[in-house]
């Protein structure tokens, strides 16, 4: 999925979705479908599109170049022009803003100074430069590889029937999408936008079909772009999608049209499926039965590419020497050949494709193909109807989505449990649509039943207004709820009480101190107050943190000889989540390692067990998922021993459900810490790379400015990585090339493989035969992807996953002799069928491979998708240099690189660092649920919401009796500042002016027959006037916590409980940060004079409601300024209250209103 801009974003739209990556002029209409070069004529999708012009649009009416341009171009009717809400807005580069600022800094300012402002500029232009209009989503459905296959090499009208049942499937997903996931957003925003969730009448989309690859082979898929423009049905108003469903629903809807794509296929044409496994790191995929991956491989690689260039390269040599090249020679010239540039994307009509791909396919089946495609369809098969899954049924497939979702998630969503229903049903065919969907509603249904909800309930009612048909209220976002399971929040539990607990065997203090500083081992003041921290403390559950290059390995070398000194040998027992970061751990520490999975299938069957008196080191422990953390801790604390967990929680975590490292980090206030880095050769690396691991964004100008980081292009940047590698490694540099794309990873190692056979030369003829194709040869690097204890080294070890190995010779059976690169030595000769499952070229690696490894120099490979997690662990390999190639573009396999539009190398690592890929645990996403629907910005938000709706009628009836004409008045009711204009009056009223009064002043102060928007010209002058209290009135003005203008006059009962309730929520919230402020003597706090203690209480709570209202972090007590006028308003009303509390003079208060029993929302 593509968030489209309106600039570049359309841009893109029109040369690779609308016109095929084509380089003709587009026209109306669109070229025909089989005939033409190009895509076939884009359609409209989505029931949203009968809402422009008179109506005359339908879904599957085609689209001209003119519609197209009105409505994702410029955001207007495609039929009428008129604009539809409001226009994209229009942002000044982010370069020239930071230019304009840069240049009015004072001329007479130090360097040092001027760098230093430099620095905070750039920090907070990029930071409010990510702003784009959005002109709609990009939504791609693609059809299984199998079906891709079949469908490019079957006759015509087969051709015909696969597309219309993958039409219909996409057309039953965007039907789903108008009913569960589009909404809009309105009223009063908090800090995460406007807080209302309402509907929408349906999507407008644009559907165009695309048929190949960029490497032109069959990939049918379809773009649907769904216009960023949809209608209101609370109040007819045009405004945009709520982005934030769209996203969260990718995963489930995708899974959903790929079970009703199986179930079209195998109803219309007689298809059957099957399950195939596809290797390690990678998810098993439902395929056609009877295509075989013989015939998938032939369309699915750059393989092909590479053999016909290869056929080239050969025929030249024969031109050349008159004579067939040897076997040797003709390994170097396929070298050459993967080499050769990847040709441009070649716009073809079907026709001319459809032919290509059945001539392969012939060579391959050695039949004819169109014959061959009539005996994988027209098969048999039972469609089920939802009536024929018994309720058992769809209850135990709710318990296994629910398992299958906690393995690797230690919380969920709706979407998630979605995906995985899908999936876990994938077997079952269903005759209708209707059946399926009723069904998976049931499954996921039942594992939401499963599962412990950790969004807190709804705090406040909310009125009837305010609510869906399923009683939900909109202040909630459909489908928002966060879930998890009482087995995750038990164990989180567990590790918690233990590592409290202080039973744990510990090293006397003497013997602590005397080998810390007996010299054996040179630690600085940190490890060692970290070692003795951790031998006296007692703890059963005990913690090492510390940034990468901080010493931790030194710190536990240290601790294994106090630890042994005292308790013996073999009281150390070292434990990490993978082999090789265990017998890494092995090498450091001396003593014999194992991964945690392998301890603990040999401590189930009894042969491996723990002793009192043991400490059990986990290193890389963010890595451990929550569940073998809770074993492990349990079963050492059984037998009165003591675990450590060693980790950093700024790096990687744990593939499975985890996130239980840094709630442990999180919970303790006292945790032995190192934050002293020793692994750079410039100081200048040591502060940055802590910046880079809590995301702050300033770093990127440290960067920047050591020459730290290039830009440009996915393809430049690879290239530059690359060729940057290579020096170093021919410059006698250990090096390491990073990149997170597995498709970047393979290229990457396919050119290493081919220039080092150029420059080199082939050994010999022998090749074998990798994962996905590649091949290796004596002389080429390999990983190993799988655990195999089987395999043996001549030096004792066994083969591990991630293992970098040089392949030494190959034999003629396919099997390998290798020999180990990590400096550990060791040679094996790995197995054939290993050799072909789990072999590949290890030049290139991803940052999980990288974790853990120190070099002279890294490269690493930027894009937008990276996490803050993985650039952090990427860029402190390196002692001497870490260097980021930073991609503005984002390429994919079957179209060109849209054009950056504003991207630069500083946006795409801003939104990098602000991209976090740790999963919070489910006891952190607890209390975060309740921080963000208890928080005051969000209550604050909703009542002033609902107060808009209530008193909207009253304020109408007051402006209609307050001298403006009937046009006027009208005008004023419509405009969008009736809704801040309103709230400007609610301020008035709460500060004693009668409003009856008040507005008929305003309204005849001056004429408004030149005011372009009246509403908003009435809203200045209302703030105007209403700047101070109303003469002679020394009353409090009535505000919720001192902030919140109390919403007064008539309205019904139900608003007035839905607002008292929030009112009290705000109020008892904002007396509880204040009191725990004051209790764990906040900063802010101290700075408050407790002059009168009634007058205080009143001012601190007025503050603390400020401060989480406005997310102040600063010791300041209303900190440093204010974002914009509602804001500074507020902040002014805080400062006023504290002027107050400094003052002798009483003032008047009114009686406060009988408080609504409900409980407080607790700070955390």
């Amino acid at each position: 999925m593509r968030r489209m801009s309106a600039g570049s974003g359309y841009q893109y739209l029109l040369r690779s979705v609308a016109a095929g990556d084509g380089n003709r002029v587009l026209s109306t209409p669109l070229p025909r479908y089989y005939s033409e070069v190009g895509t076939p004529p884009g359609r409209w999708l989505g029931s949203g599109v009968g809402a422009f012009g008179a109506g005359q649009l339908r879904p599957g009416m085609q689209v001209s170049e003119e519609q197209l341009a009105l409505l994702v171009g410029m955001g207007r009717d495609p039929i009428t022009g008129e604009q539809l809400g409001r226009a994209y807005p229009s942002y000044k580069r982010l370069s020239d803003r930071i230019d304009e600022r840069v240049a009015a800094l004072d001329p007479e300012m130090t360097q040092e100074d001027c760098a230093a402002e430099t620095t905070r500029i750039e920090a907070e232009e990029t930071a409010a430069g990510m702003r784009r209009a959005v002109a709609g989503f990009d939504l791609t459905f693609s059809v299984p590889k199998s079906v891709s296959v079949l469908w490019g090499v079957a006759d015509a009208v087969t051709q015909e029937r696969i597309v219309a049942a993958h039409h219909a499937a996409v057309a039953d997903v965007i039907a789903l999408f108008e009913r569960e996931v589009a909404a809009t957003r309105a009223g009063i925003s908090d800090a995460d936008g406007a807080v209302a969730q309402v509907d929408v009448a349906g999507v407008a989309a644009v559907a165009y079909d695309h048929f190949d690859s960029r490497a032109g082979d069959p990939q049918l898929h379809t773009h649907v772009v769904v216009a960023n423009k949809v209608l209101t049905v609370m109040d007819g108003r045009w405004r945009s999608l709520d982005g934030r469903p769209v996203f969260a629903s990718r995963t489930g809807l995708s899974a959903h049209y790929d079970a009703l794509l199986a179930d079209r296929l195998s109803h219309d044409l007689g298809i059957e499926w099957e399950l195939r496994q596809r290797g390690p790191d990678r998810n098993p995929r439902w395929e056609i039965a009877g295509v075989t991956d013989d015939l998938i491989t032939e369309f699915s690689s750059r393989t092909r590419e590479i053999e016909l260039k290869k056929d080239e390269l050969i025929a030249e040599y024969v031109a050349r020497h008159g004579r067939m090249p040897s076997a040797r020679t003709i390994v170097e010239l396929r070298a050459q050949a993967t080499l050769a540039t990847r040709p441009p994307k070649e716009v073809r009509s079907l026709a001319d494709l459809t032919d290509g791909w059945r001539h392969r396919a012939a060579k391959r089946l050695g039949t004819e193909p169109t014959g061959w495609s009539q005996s994988v369809i027209g098969r048999d098969g039972d469609h089920l109807t939802a009536e024929d899954v018994p309720l058992a049924a769809i209850e135990a497939i709710g318990a296994e989505v629910v398992a299958a979702v906690a393995v690797k998630r230690a919380v969920w969503t709706h979407w998630n449990l979605m995906a995985e229903a899908a999936k876990q049903t994938m077997d079952l065919r269903f005759a209708t649509t209707e059946d399926r969907e009723a069904v998976l509603g049931l499954v996921v249904d039942a594992a939401q039943a499963r599962s412990v909800v950790l969004t807190p309930p709804e705090l406040a009612v909310s009125p009837v207004r305010f609510q869906r048909e399923d009683g939900t209220s909109r202040f909630r976002p459909r489908h928002g709820e966060k879930y998890s399971s009482i087995a995750v929040l038990e164990a989180e539990g567990r590790l918690l009480a233990r590592a409290e607990k202080v039973t744990a065997p510990t090293v006397s203090v003497g013997v602590a101190g005397r080998a810390c500083g007996n010299g054996k081992v040179s630690l600085t003041d940190q490890q060692r107050r970290a070692v003795e921290s951790i031998c006296r403390s007692g703890r059963q559950v005990d913690l090492l943190v510390g940034p990468a290059g901080a010493g931790k390995t030194t710190t536990m070398r240290a601790l294994r000889a106090v630890w042994s000194g005292e308790h013996g040998w073999g009281s150390v027992v070292g434990l990490a989540p993978s082999a090789a970061a265990a017998q890494a751990l092995g090498d450091d520490l001396g003593v014999a390692c194992e991964n945690t999975s392998k301890w603990l299938h040999e401590y189930d069957r009894g042969r491996t067990e723990l002793r009192r008196g043991q400490l059990v080191i986990v290193d890389e422990a963010t890595l451990a998922d929550t569940v073998t953390l809770d074993r492990l801790t349990g079963i050492a604390a059984g037998a009165g021993a003591k675990i450590l967990l060693v980790g950093d929680p700024h790096q990687l975590q744990s593939v499975d459900a985890g996130g239980a490292f840094a709630l442990l980090v999180d919970r303790r206030a006292d945790v032995p810490e190192l934050r002293e880095i020793h692994r750079f050769a410039n100081e200048w690396e040591k502060e940055a790379s802590l910046a880079l691991s809590r995301g702050d964004v300033q770093v990127i100008s440290t960067y920047g400015r050591h020459n730290r980081i290039r830009d440009g292009l996915t393809d430049e940047m690879l290239d530059a990585a690359y060729v940057a590698w290579r020096a170093d490694c021919g410059a006698g540099r250990a090096s390491i090339l990073v990149t997170e794309s597995a498709r970047d990873v393979r290229a990457l190692n396919e050119r290493a493989r081919a220039e080092r056979l150029l420059f080199e030369g082939a050994v010999d003829h022998r090749e074998v035969d990798l994962v996905d194709g590649c091949r290796a040869s004596v002389g080429d690097v390999v990983i190993t992807r799988q655990n195999d204890r089987r395999v043996r080294t001549l030096l004792g070890g066994w083969v591990k996953n991630g293992d970098r190995w040089l392949i030494t010779d190959i034999r003629r059976d396919g099997s390998i002799l290798v020999k180990r690169l990590d400096g550990r030595g060791g040679r094996t000769v790995l197995p054939p069928e290993y050799v072909a499952e789990h072999v590949d070229l290890g030049y290139a690696v991803t940052a999980h491979r990288a974790q853990g490894v120190t070099v002279d120099t890294a490269h690493v490979v930027v894009t937008a998708s990276t996490t803050r997690e993985n650039l952090y662990v990427s860029m402190t390999r390196g002692r001497v240099s870490n260097i980021a190639y930073v991609a503005l573009d984002q390429p994919d396999d079957s179209h060109s690189t849209p054009e950056a539009d504003d991207v630069t190398a500083r946006t795409v690592l801003y939104g990098v660092l602000q991209h976090s890929g740790a999963d919070l645990s489910a006891t952190q996403t607890i209390e975060a649920e309740y921080e963000l629907h208890g928080g005051i910005d969000r209550l604050a938000a909703e009542l002033e919401t609902i107060a808009a709706e209530a008193q909207h009628d009253r304020f109408t009836d007051l402006l209609g009796r307050s001298g403006l004409t009937a046009e006027q008045h009208a005008a004023v009711v419509t405009s969008p500042a009736f809704g801040p204009l309103t709230a400007a009056l609610r301020r008035a009223e709460a500060y004693h002016h009668d409003l009856e009064r008040l507005l008929p002043r305003v309204v005849g102060r001056h004429g408004l027959d030149d005011a372009d928007d009246i509403a908003a010209v009435l809203r200045y002058r209302v703030d105007k006037v209403t700047a101070t209290p109303p003469r002679g009135c020394r009353l409090c003005p009535r505000l919720i916590a001192g902030l919140i203008p109390e919403p007064l006059g008539p309205m019904s009962a139900e608003d007035r409980q839905a607002i008292d309730q929030r009112k009290e929520l705000i109020e008892s919230r904002a007396r509880g940060l204040a009191e725990e402020a004051v209790i764990s003597g906040e900063a802010w706090a101290r700075r408050l004079r407790r002059d009168h203690r009634g007058a205080w209480d009143d001012a601190a709570m007025t503050v603390a409601a400020y401060r989480d209202r406005y997310k102040i972090t600063s010791d300041l007590p209303v900190g440093g300024g204010a974002k914009n006028d509602a804001q500074r308003a507020d902040r002014q009303r805080a400062l006023s209250s504290l002027r107050a509390a400094r003052s002798e003079s009483p003032v008047q208060r009114p009686a406060t209103p009988a408080a609504v029993d409900l409980p407080a929302i607790p700070a955390p």
